[in-house]
């Protein structure tokens, strides 16, 4: 079972205060979510902490970037993350601990949590529902599974698409893994 002074020394530039903001919430959510045994603990907290840059983004900077201007439509990014209406790329950017995008997204998980996500997107960059969505996402794409079969790229690729960022998560997953006694 983790702690807040485990989550400090997994994720070394996370602030003792947030830390301390945010770590019920992240207890409640892998506890609701089944994120319950040291090798789910690991790979979750390493994939969090690389996504939200260990905390300090539970909402995506936007630019646009080149990147961000394929969230809007038309474009085949847009209609993937059924982004239908202008503006939706920005309105429905990456947020939570695990970066949800997309309106399509925001829908499905809403309707999972039973949350007006679509019509209050701003409500998943909070740490009360932030930890939750990240925690569904998951679940429902199956990375508790993974975990448990120690599948790490595997896992990435179902979180990022690809393999971004993929030795700074390791780095955070080893340490996790020692620290959980996984």
């Amino acid at each position: 079972m983790i702690s807040a002074e485990i989550l400090l020394k997994i994720m070394p530039n996370l602030k003792e205060a947030l830390c301390d903001e945010y770590f019920p919430f992240i207890q409640q959510a892998m506890d609701e979510f089944e994120i319950n045994t040291p090798l789910r603990e690991s790979a979750f907290l390493a994939q969090i902490a690389h996504e939200s840059g260990e905390f300090r983004y539970l909402e995506e900077l936007w630019g646009p970037t080149d990147a961000q201007r394929r969230y809007e439509p038309p474009s085949k990014k847009a209609n993937d993350l059924g982004n239908t209406h202008p503006g939706d790329g920005k309105r429905f950017k990456g947020r939570g601990a695990i970066q949800l995008t997309g309106r399509a997204n925001y829908k499905k998980f809403g309707d999972l949590l039973s949350l007006d996500l679509p019509t209050h997107p701003e409500w998943v960059a909070t740490p009360q529902v932030a930890f939750r969505v990240s925690a569904a996402f998951w679940k429902l794409n199956g990375l508790n599974e993974l975990a448990d079969q120690q599948k790490f790229e595997t896992m990435t690729r179902r979180i990022n698409g690809g393999l971004t960022g993929l030795t700074e998560r390791l780095m955070f997953y080893n340490r996790a893994k020692t620290l959980c006694g996984a």
